[in-house]
């Protein structure tokens, strides 16, 4: 980079001495301070031209809205003089033209270094300059007028890269960059779901710039674009001609392109539609204008907006301009009185010769755009600066002001105006946001470029449109590559294609999908499962609801025998693991991820063993409360620690899920169906050893508490959990032994819903069977769960008598109890026993 400055100032040195700009146009004003001013008064050279060895630059196409800008300048700094803001000190200015040209502007403002070295003394010397407007050449001036710390205050250029102080030390600017304007241009196609735009720029340092992060941003959002015409930056290039053909055919021949972003200069987009009109199929479209040519109502030429379409303009951020425009008013208009501003004097000159009898301060005034502040902001932030250092020290006479403590002020320095403060960044920019516009052709001869419909704020990169400004005339406007797809299809990008352009195919059988343009790419699907899936879900849902409620009612009624008979810290310890074996349902549907994957059967294998093993420790629990026989019972109490037990149980599980996930972890992986014409994406176990052991791991348990449980069948109706734990049991046997061949031989696509069926019926199983005929008890048996109905159960059981219907519930037959004489008064005599039974 250093070397290219280097060129750039040699040349721009050597071009000093060989060639002259026509006129040596510039607009003086005397003072202690003075300003530098940069202004693209003229678009464009011709040149060189040599005349008597004599070697002349030619500005052409002057710019009259460019011209007020810099008149916008001489406003704020006499409206700084007039208010005295400086103490006894004065502001001057030396506003030069750039001719939107880098070598005529890196010449031009030699002259602020020349008055530095004392070349043209005794004028004050430059300590700031205002400009430029266009990126690349503020990137090549802060350049050169850094090798005397010269700080320069751009109202325009807003490429990013001039937010790098360590390359542009002493560059600041009134604007933000260009990917604030980028995301704004981008939330305006979301907003409209333009999805396939062509762009436009000049082959330039902001133009390069500018693609580049709407490349970024658009490929983020899911926008695609159709075609990249970059123009050449000088209207001189050869090469321009073709370029801007080739643009034409371009627009014309992409049909499904409607939206067109352009970050060219406005005089490429006043060539481009001269030629681009000229065909039908290039008119009526609609243009996103970046800030380089948003309020460049010239670029229409002889064409009217309807030729053009519609126009969406991203303009910097506007302010009150009413001090400005009292001011060109009240301008005097007579030519001989401007002699120090050769810019505004040649344009009365021009004005008087061509309409003598009309006043150009309307004219003038038409060229007033919201924008215009950023020239005065930088003026004011200049001013506060000097303002800061001069408190306490002469900077007229002894203690002058240098550029370099200019520089540092500029950046401390904390400005108002209209009531608000503003001050630069760490990177020097000044985040102001942007407005957007939509041009309108309010009569033939007035086209408004600043009729405002939205905001967008840096803050919270946010677009707002103004409400009562809706766009009715941009709903019919379809910029996409592709068709949506309806609901049943799904999209269909082949790999050679941009996403944007798909086809739609129809979802595979037994899938579907209830919106528009569902994505796809060319090997997965994201069409959902029918519709059982969710039912499953449903289901699964349900059983949580239900299992919360039971957990409610047994806290609610927990001394009571019913819930106290039902072992109540291990029942609440059930109802966790239940609530878990229902939650691990849903990780078996939805496309599958590999943490997806490796938790569903691990989370269930570990839920569901809890489940068993505390169903386990109940029914021991309850055999070993009517087991008479005091030896054994000793034994059993011994043996009966229930959370070793249900821990013991656990540990296993965790060491088979542990191995299996180490050594063979489930993951997810595509496979054909069986005829062929699908793909699926589906988890796969991986080792079907290791998910066998885990099953036969919990069927293991089940087969223990289903021996226990069968043995104490037949015990008093009231503590007979045994009966209805040995029917949960069935149910989970049932629907693992069909479960087996199932999982064997049904297609890819059903096995997650064939598990959570079978995970979902062993869950209900244990539920109802454990938990909702005690709820129904509690709740409208209120007579039956009492300690007297309990202590009848038991003594009519241990007198061997037949037991008829008791309050409607379920009922035991009696049994003889063996190897007791007389068990009716061993009760009686382990009254306390039988009162404490769980």
């Amino acid at each position: 980079m250093k070397q290219f400055s280097g060129f750039y100032i040699f040349a721009s040195v050597l071009l000093n001495q060989l060639c002259i700009t026509t006129g040596s146009d510039a607009a003086t004003a005397p003072g202690d301070i003075i300003i530098g001013g940069l202004f693209p008064i003229h678009e464009s050279i011709d040149g060189p031209i040599y005349r008597d060895v004599i070697c002349q630059i030619v500005s052409h196409r002057f710019h009259l809205p460019r011209l007020v800008q810099s008149l916008m300048m001489v406003h704020a700094v006499e409206e700084v003089n007039r208010r005295g803001e400086l103490g006894n000190l004065t502001l001057g200015y030396r506003i030069v033209d750039s001719c939107s040209d880098v070598t005529t502007s890196l010449r031009n403002t030699l002259s602020f270094m020349r008055l530095n070295s004392g070349a043209e003394q005794p004028s004050p010397p430059v300590l700031a300059a205002v400009g430029a407007y266009y990126s690349e050449i503020s990137i090549a001036v802060t350049r050169q007028l850094n090798l005397e710390n010269i700080p320069l205050i751009s109202y325009g250029s807003t490429c990013g890269q001039l937010s790098d102080k360590t390359r542009f030390p002493s560059f600041m600017r009134t604007v933000p960059e260009d990917d604030h304007q980028v995301r704004a241009i981008i939330h305006i196609l979301k907003s409209h779901n333009w999805t396939w735009v062509g762009l436009v720029a000049t082959d330039s340092e902001a133009g390069r710039y500018a693609v580049e992060r709407l490349r970024k941003h658009a490929k983020n959002n899911k926008i695609c674009f159709a075609f990249t015409s970059i123009l050449p930056e000088a209207l001189v290039d050869d090469s321009l001609d073709d370029c801007i053909n080739e643009t034409v055919k371009s627009i014309t021949e992409k049909k499904h392109v409607k939206v067109i972003v352009s970050f060219a200069k406005a005089y490429h987009m006043m060539y481009l539609f001269g030629r681009l009109l000229k065909d039908p199929r290039g008119r009526g479209k609609v243009w996103v204008a970046s800030d380089n040519w948003s309020e460049s109502a010239e670029v229409l030429a002889n064409h009217t907006l309807s030729d053009v379409g519609k126009v969406f303009g991203l303009t910097l951020k506007s302010g009150n301009t009413a001090r400005f425009r009292q001011y060109l008013t009240n301008l005097d208009v007579n030519p001989g009185h401007h002699h120090n501003n050769t810019f505004l004097y040649k344009y009365l000159m021009r004005r008087m010769e061509r309409k003598p009898n009309d006043t150009a301060n309307k004219e003038l005034m038409r060229m007033i755009y919201p924008s215009l502040v950023n020239v005065e902001m930088a003026v004011r932030a200049i001013a506060q600066a000097v303002a800061d250092l001069c408190v306490n020290r002469d900077c007229r006479t002894t203690q002058r002001l240098l550029p370099l403590e200019l520089r540092k002020a500029l950046r401390k320095a904390t400005f108002q105006m209209d009531g608000k403060s503003y001050r630069f960044d760490s990177r020097g920019d000044l985040n102001t946001g942007y407005d957007v516009v939509l041009w309108k052709q309010t009569s033939l001869t007035f086209l408004d470029t600043n009729y405002m419909v939205a905001h967008y704020h840096i803050q919270n990169k946010n677009l707002t449109f103004i409400p009562g400004k809706t766009l009715q005339d941009f709903k019919n406007v379809i910029s996409r590559c592709s068709n949506s797809c309806s609901p049943g299809y799904m999209k269909y990008s082949a790999p050679e294609q941009p996403d944007c352009c798909y086809e739609c195919h129809k979802c595979p059988m037994e899938y579907y999908s209830n919106t528009t343009d569902l994505s796809q790419t060319h090997h997965s699907s994201k069409c959902h499962p029918y519709i059982y899936h969710e039912i499953l879900l449903a289901f699964a849902a349900l059983g949580v609801v239900l299992t919360f409620i039971v957990g409610i009612i047994f806290l609610a009624h927990w001394n009571t025998p019913v819930v106290r008979s039902s072992v109540g810290p291990i029942c609440l310890l059930l109802l966790f693991s239940l609530i878990s074996t229902f939650v691990s349902v849903p990780l078996f549907g939805g496309e599958p991820k590999p943490w997806q994957c490796q938790a569903r059967q691990v989370f269930f294998g570990l839920s569901f063993t809890l489940s068993v093993s505390c169903v386990m420790v109940k029914s021991f629990k309850i055999i070993m409360a009517f087991e008479f026989d005091p030896s054994i019972q000793r034994v059993l109490k011994k043996l009966y620690q229930p959370y070793i037990i249900i821990a013991f149980c656990l540990l296993g599980q965790v060491i088979i899920c542990a191995l299996w996930l180490a050594l063979k972890s489930p993951k997810p992986n595509w496979k054909k169906s069986l005829n062929n014409k699908e793909r699926l994406f589906i988890c796969n176990e991986t080792s079907f050893v290791a998910f066998g052991a885990m099953l036969s791991y919990i069927g293991l348990l089940a087969l223990i508490c289903f021996g226990i449980a069968f043995k104490g069948r037949k015990l008093p109706q009231s503590y007979n959990d045994a009966k209805f734990i040995t029917f949960s049991m069935l149910i989970y046997f049932i629907c693992w032994i069909i479960f087996g061949p199932v999982y064997l031989n049904v297609t890819g696509k059903y096995l997650p819903a064939v598990e959570m069926v079978v995970i979902l019926l062993s869950a209900y199983g244990i539920l109802f069977c454990q938990f909702i005929t005690k709820c129904y008890i509690i709740l409208f048996k209120q007579k039956a769960n009492t300690q007297s109905a309990f202590r009848r159960d038991v003594r009519n059981f241990t007198s061997g008598g037949n037991i008829g219907e008791n309050d409607g519930h379920f009922v035991s037959s009696s049994l003889d109890l063996e190897g007791i004489e007389n068990p009716a008064l061993y009760v009686e005599k382990n009254k306390n026993f039988v009162d404490n039974i769980p």
